[in-house]
């Protein structure tokens, strides 16, 4: 039963994070930017965000299912700090329209993935598997994050 208690647990704990981020949307500042013509429709990250927040909730599942917090402690606080910069994302790009200030986060973030990635392999080579799509796509996203701000850096 504990299994199942701590899958529920890191499920609601990633969703959380999610939630967070999904406050703050695109909107009409959003709408205003100068955008590479390779900008996916904004209708594209709902889906991969959520199956993106689905492996990673399945990926720190099983490390700490398989570890516990005595080995997989180091992995599990990367994972939580991760989590956090991905949060705060959204809030500096969407909320407070600091296509600079996120850039700084997301490269932040992005190394953060790849430091849990590396973590999560060790200890369990399928939750390190999870997390390389949700690398990919945020590589896609720093580069996406990038173009916007040096398209629109003299309006910041």
């Amino acid at each position: 039963m504990s299994s199942i208690l701590s899958f529920i647990v890191w499920f609601a704990i990633v969703f959380a994070a999610a939630f967070v981020g999904a406050r703050f949307l695109p909107d009409e500042w959003f709408k205003q930017l100068k955008k590479p013509t390779w900008n996916p429709p904004n209708r594209v990250f709902a889906p991969v965000w959520t199956i993106l927040y689905t492996l990673l909730a399945i990926a720190a599942w099983l490390v700490w299912d398989g570890s516990g917090f005595a080995i997989a402690g180091v992995a599990l606080a990367l994972f939580i700090a991760q989590l956090g910069f991905n949060a705060a994302w959204s809030w500096l790009f969407f909320g407070r329209h600091r296509a600079d200030l996120a850039l700084v986060d997301i490269v932040i973030l992005w190394f953060l993935i790849v430091g849990t990635l590396s973590a999560f392999w060790q200890l369990n080579l399928l939750a390190g598997l999870l997390l390389v799509p949700y690398l990919l796509w945020v590589s896609f996203a720093t580069i996406l994050n990038f173009s916007i701000w040096r398209l629109n850096k003299s309006a910041q």
